[in-house]
């Protein structure tokens, strides 16, 4: 049994169409048409709304209070649905730098349950370290850093069932090259992060498969006239994604703009980086082993640093809108499918097409979460 969604603007795959109505048949996305179906069939009526694929964190700790390093599936569960409320259908639960134990033990938790949780969809791992440098550190412990290590990224897919779809690594440090080569034959995306690498070592990590930059401009060699850095490399390099957070604190407006024009909205990715107090009031919370302040809605280790952010990915869609640098479209598709893309999962999910399973959201014209949908069933409701 077929059910229509009547709305004023549907973002598909390559373009903006409506008013009309989408088909979405046993929790799929069927065909989308300006003509009404017949008369028996049944709308839902989204007049004066627009309809968008769910949206894609690939970057993220924490929400509402619990962090993925807790290593406890029922906080995992309870960041899964949260995320519903911020338009996110599918994320990939985000690792912090610690010990190898510790790590161990938090992808086999994950690898054993992601099928289990509730709300939005666990797509894959990100493991965000342990092989940085220390210039760059942000809220990572330095304690743990090490050079790259093949056998342990082994060892974390077999513990995970096969769930890292994406490490960051510094790419100046002993191992590197063979370590991107291997993961890549491997099906897993390198990205490249808390690093002091010259614009050419981070070329080279490029040339050698890796392919995403970490919320570029944070954590990174910064761009100078005569060594343009890793920011440099992230602006400049085709063959890579660029991840940014745009929640007005990580990164000025004017140089999250610079970046979209530099490298095309199509291979920027937006990301929240949020930890555990996403969702919740300012105070103070826990981003790994460093305790966090959130005031004036940013997230700060003593000293202060940022420490992840507090942003939902449906803001940072809205504010690249009202800061007048991305149309509605281009902020959807840097929320959705290029962070789909960028760790190769835009075969199951951050697009409206035929077959895809019905994950998306409603948003009135100020890009304001009305609803979300997972699987063609309305799961939050503003």
């Amino acid at each position: 049994m077929s059910t229509f969604l009547f709305a004023d603007k549907f973002f598909l795959e390559e373009k903006v169409e409506g008013p009309g109505f989408l088909e979405i048949k046993d929790g799929k996305f069927g065909a989308f048409s300006e003509n009404r179906p017949n008369e028996s069939a049944k709308i839902i009526n989204y007049e004066g709304q627009w309809i968008a694929p769910g949206l894609v964190d690939t970057h993220i700790h924490g929400f509402r209070n619990h962090d993925v390093m807790e290593n406890d599936f029922e906080g995992l569960n309870l960041i899964s649905e949260g995320l519903l409320s911020c338009g996110v259908t599918s994320f990939l639960p985000t690792t912090l730098t610690s010990s190898t134990e510790m790590l161990n033990n938090v992808v086999e938790m994950i690898g054993a349950n992601y099928t289990h949780v509730q709300g939005a969809k666990i797509k894959g791992i990100f493991l965000e370290g342990p092989f940085f440098t220390e210039k760059h550190k942000g809220a990572q412990n330095t304690k743990y850093f090490r050079d790259a290590s093949i056998d342990k990224l082994k060892k974390w897919q077999k513990l995970s069932n096969q769930l890292i779809k994406k490490i960051a690594i510094a790419p100046e440090r002993k191992g590197a090259t063979e370590f991107i080569e291997y993961a890549v034959k491997e099906k897993i995306s390198i990205a490249l992060a808390h690093s002091d690498a010259t614009y050419e070592e981070a070329k080279h990590a490029v040339e050698k498969g890796a392919s995403i930059f970490v919320h570029t401009f944070n954590g990174m060699s910064g761009l100078h006239h005569r060594e343009p850095g890793m920011a440099g490399a992230a602006m400049n390099l085709k063959d890579a994604f660029a991840e940014i957070i745009c929640d007005g604190h990580h990164v000025h407006p004017t140089a999250v703009n610079i970046l979209m024009n530099a490298r095309g909205r199509n291979t920027t990715v937006m990301v929240t980086d949020c930890m555990m107090a996403g969702g919740m009031p300012e105070g103070h919370y826990q981003l790994g082993e460093f305790p966090v302040e959130v005031k004036d809605g940013a997230a700060r280790i003593e000293g202060g640093s940022l420490a992840g952010s507090i942003l939902q990915l449906k803001d940072a869609a809205k504010n690249v809108v009202q800061w007048g640098i991305a149309t509605p479209a281009e902020a959807i598709y840097m929320a959705s499918s290029a962070p789909a893309k960028s760790v190769q999962i835009d075969n199951e999910c951050g697009k409206i097409a035929e077959g895809y399973a019905a994950d998306f959201i409603v948003l009135n014209p100020g890009l304001d979460l009305i609803a979300t949908y997972l699987d063609g069933v309305c799961r939050y409701q503003a």
